[in-house]
């Protein structure tokens, strides 16, 4: 697994050493970014929600984004973050790591983000962490933010979630990237 593009450009990341997580992809990566990129500067905020091994969320800090939070339930996962911090010399200040799950950190934070990437096991209901980032009370997702979900192609997921709707949908293989945006009137 490598970075693919911006300052960490082609810097290695550590895997993990079981199948427990999946990385993301360096070609889907790639895809995400290419079409993220006009939205991500030092002003964006970033939310890895289910981040594995940190690889999209330190993808974000290489292409301009500064603030970059990574949230996984396992303790693996959170050491193997932080060991990718770590080996690229991240600064503490451009990131956090945090070990709860999804449902646990939305229902606690009290911040909003302009990029969410939500990815969770492929064999997970994901209608709970939907529901809550789309109920027009959270504030978890900024009004002209995106939400991303990487999904198993085989498990669709809906059109809409309260004040959600998608306006994109990718797949790549057995994976679909589906790109969402609040309806604002």
């Amino acid at each position: 697994m490598r970075i693919i593009s911006g300052i960490y450009r082609g810097r290695n990341l550590k895997t993990p050493p079981d199948f427990n997580i999946r990385p993301t992809s360096d070609r889907l990566r790639e895809t995400l970014f290419n079409i993220l990129t006009q939205h991500i500067d030092e002003e964006t905020s970033f939310l890895d929600l289910c981040a594995g091994t940190g690889a999209v969320g330190i993808e974000a800090l290489s292409r301009g984004s500064k603030n970059i939070v990574f949230v996984d339930k396992s303790r693996k996962s959170c050491g193997l973050i932080e060991t990718n911090l770590d080996l690229l010399k991240i600064a503490d200040i451009e990131t956090e790591v945090i070990c709860l799950s999804a449902e646990d950190f939305l229902k606690k934070t009290k911040n909003s983000y302009d990029i969410i990437y939500f990815d969770p096991p492929y064999d997970l209901d994901y209608s709970q962490v939907l529901h809550h980032i789309s109920d027009p009370n959270s504030l978890i997702l900024n009004n002209d933010g995106i939400l991303i979900v990487e999904h198993f192609h085989k498990n669709p997921i809906l059109e809409f979630y309260g004040e959600l709707s998608r306006w994109r949908l990718i797949k790549q293989g057995d994976s679909c990237l589906s790109f969402y945006e609040k309806n604002i009137k």
